[in-house]
């Protein structure tokens, strides 16, 4: 995805809201016409500028923990109930794209979907080539951490919805357009949607490789490119023989943290000090200690080791 001009997506964004004013009352569906920012609240306004209209709502990491993810266009919504906003509506919303439980629900600003009579189709997934994946995943490196990311461009809309206070510093601008990528997300993004969004689901995704009881040198011997180290709360990625790829948060002075490639080899030895290796990950419990697993969701291919 590449940026627009501003005054391009200004006008596209009045179109949309024109089609979608609180008055008209909601369909029962709806199509997110572009990548579409998911949060767990409605008030969108008191995250993308609080109530002076210049302050992101984020959290001591400075991460907008109101993010779930960015739906890709195409994304079907059913529409639960809609929240009057101005010359829009907030949209509480399902989608089998995102079917995790909420206590407090999911949210979409109706200006970024368009509403249906009826029940839209799923949105279309394919699976990119093996090779097209690694690539995505490697052109990556040095992205920022943004929780909740899966579009490393971010969703420029935003800037004209919720526009922020003139001579906001890069990476805050950044973070308000929510260019970056999280653990799963740059997964996520790297496969155009084909994969599970959270590390929840990805836990017990595809094939599980057996690990249970092996050493760090019989563990890296078994990874394949595009396994998924994985448990619940991160993922990394194997992308050759010897090289994961992650998306990380440093909180620290360092910085926002992002993506970075490390030696599988490493990995998988500074995993064990303080994991278990599990053919199951619900397995973990039952050790005692925290696990971890690998997932083959990808087909094998002759010739990749």
């Amino acid at each position: 995805m590449e940026f627009k001009p501003l005054s391009f997506l200004l006008i596209t964004s009045l179109v949309l809201a024109t089609s979608c004013r609180a008055g008209d009352g909601p369909s029962r569906f709806a199509v997110a016409l572009s990548p579409t920012p998911v949060l767990n609240t409605p008030d969108f306004a008191a995250v993308f500028g609080g109530r002076d209209g210049k302050t992101l709502h984020t959290d001591k990491c400075g991460q907008i923990r109101a993010m779930e993810f960015v739906a890709l266009p195409e994304t079907a919504f059913r529409i639960e109930a809609a929240i009057p906003a101005g010359d829009h509506a907030i949209y509480r919303v399902s989608t089998a794209d995102y079917p995790y439980p909420s206590a407090s629900g999911y949210f979409v600003d109706s200006r970024f979907v368009k509403e249906t009579a009826s029940e839209p189709p799923p949105r279309p997934r394919r699976l990119p080539p093996r090779e097209t994946i690694i690539a995505r995943l490697r052109s990556a490196t040095g992205t920022r951490y943004v929780w909740g990311g899966n579009v490393r461009r971010g969703v420029a809309e935003i800037l004209c919805l919720y526009p922020p206070p003139a001579g906001l510093d890069p990476a805050t601008l950044e973070r308000w357009q929510l260019a970056g990528l999280d653990c799963s997300g740059l997964l996520y993004e790297a496969t155009d949607g084909w994969t599970p969004r959270n590390t929840s689901a990805l836990v017990a995704s595809g094939r599980g490789v057996p690990i249970a009881g092996l050493g760090a040198a019989d563990i890296v011997r078994r990874a394949r490119p595009l396994d998924l180290i994985v448990w619940q709360g991160h993922v990394l990625i194997v992308i050759d023989r010897n090289q994961v790829i992650e998306s990380h948060l440093d909180c620290g002075e360092k910085g926002d943290g992002g993506v970075r490639v490390r030696p599988l080899a490493g990995v998988i030895g500074d995993l064990l000090a303080t994991r278990v290796p599990l053919d199951t990950y619900g397995e973990a419990g039952a050790h005692g200690r925290k696990g971890f697993v690998i997932r083959r969701l990808f087909p094998e291919e002759s010739g990749t080791r």
